[in-house]
């Protein structure tokens, strides 16, 4: 079953070090203000950010997605109070909504920015720029392990772990988690470097783990998912020229004017939290469309029937997902009942998925197997049958899951995470 965490917002009086103010950098700077989770926070910009101190100030505190961070904070009464109390432009140090923040404009290379001069033992990177866990500490350009080296004791990877060599296996030390799925496999003696995956794997284990834990993964057939995912800062705005050997022409086309093929790892990725999946043939595909957050994943699962007279229903599977949301994954799954649109799911609810309940489908059909097809099927097996050709009760269950892939639910999944693996450090 999903594991569920209460996670004590005040609980940790330690340093925590964010690496990069891109969406998510910035966003977990915004969720860990709110929740008060450590005493102190430490962001790597990695280069002067316009004029002044109060330059970096306002993009703090303002969010064309979001909002003001003023507003988050304090909601509707935010607009008459700001939450940046003070600001020190020489030692780069702000106090916002109580919590001092020190920003560090100086290195872009991890190995160089010094958590150890500042007594930060655990870093989120948010760059999205150092995914190979296997590269050194001293390569070219930086790398993970750099963070190591700069005196940090855990890594937290807001993506995937991207390994670029060939022929290289996952280091001992490096993990991929989910907060509430497999949790078990991170060991706090043993791992450096952990991956929270992505914002679409987070939402896509918690569609699949309440349908695994219940039919078991021997009934589900196969699989095959697609996320229509808002656009990323690695869109363009315009349509631009391609660089030297780039295979995908796509990607430089304007994001705001077009729905834009992509791909996802969310398939692959997926069996790092979720091993079950191993055995389930999977697909997953990626459409990116021109709104700033709010996503979704169009789950479609074959489903073997047991009872010819009773198949499985869009009821069952709706059942399973509302016992498994005010259950074993209370606080990470959600089940609405309500006709939703993307709009609804920026900021809230914190969930990683919120099953879309209204728009569950099933059908279920009678699928022909000939025995004679079927590969190294022993001649025993045939001859005990009456029939060559087999009837298979399939149901196939298409499963609608909304997130927020920035804030509500990958930020807040992230921050909820990144809380955890620190209760291990101390």
């Amino acid at each position: 079953m999903c594991e569920h965490f209460t996670v004590n917002g005040y609980g940790v009086r330690m340093k925590l070090g964010i690496n990069g103010m891109g969406r998510i950098g910035k966003l977990s700077l915004w969720h860990h203000l709110a929740n008060k989770s450590f005493s102190e926070l430490v962001v790597n910009v990695g280069r002067p950010v316009g004029k002044s101190l109060a330059d970096l100030a306002h993009v703090v505190e303002h969010d064309s997605t979001y909002g003001r961070l003023s507003n988050f904070l304090y909601g509707y009464h935010g607009h008459d109070r700001s939450a940046i109390e003070s600001m020190d432009e020489s030692s780069g140090r702000m106090v916002i909504n109580g919590i001092p923040v020190r920003f560090l404009r100086s290195h872009r290379n991890p190995r160089e920015i010094g958590w150890r001069d500042h007594g930060v033992r655990l870093v989120v990177d948010c760059t999205g720029v150092f995914t190979d866990p296997t590269a050194l500490a001293d390569a070219s350009g930086g790398s993970l392990r750099g963070h190591l080296d700069a005196g940090a004791e855990k890594v937290l990877l807001s993506a995937p772990f991207k390994i670029k060599t060939s022929g290289l296996s996952m280091p001992e030390d490096a993990v991929t988690t989910v907060l509430g799925i497999n949790d078990e496999m991170y060991l706090p003696g043993r791992h450096s470097l952990i991956s929270a995956a992505s914002c679409t794997t987070t939402c896509l284990a918690y569609m699949m783990k309440p349908m695994l834990d219940h039919f078991g993964a021997d009934r589900i057939l196969s699989a095959s998912m697609v996320t229509v995912h808002a656009s990323t800062s690695s869109q363009v705005v315009l349509d631009a020229v391609p660089s030297a050997q780039a295979s995908d022409l796509r990607k430089n086309r304007s994001v705001m004017n077009n729905m834009i093929l992509t791909t996802t790892g969310a398939a692959k990725a997926l069996r790092l939290v979720l091993p079950e999946m191993a055995d389930i043939g999977m697909m997953a595909e990626s459409v990116r469309v021109p709104i700033s957050a709010g996503s979704l994943i169009i789950l479609t699962l074959n489903l073997q029937s047991e009872s010819r007279d009773a198949p499985i229903n869009r009821t069952d599977i709706n059942q399973v997902y509302q016992e498994a949301a005010n259950g074993a994954c209370a606080g990470h799954l959600a089940f609405s009942g309500e006709q939703n649109v993307s709009a609804d799911m920026i900021g809230f609810p914190l969930a990683a998925a919120t099953i879309e309940g209204t728009e569950t489908h099933t059908r279920t059909a009678y699928t022909r197997v000939n025995l004679d097809r079927i590969p190294n099927l022993p001649p025993a097996v045939q001859e005990a049958l009456a029939s060559h050709t087999l009837e298979v009760p399939v149901t196939q269950a298409v499963v609608y899951g909304w997130y927020d892939n920035e804030m509500g639910s990958y930020a807040n999944m992230l921050g909820k995470l990144t809380l955890h693996i620190a209760d291990k450090i101390l």
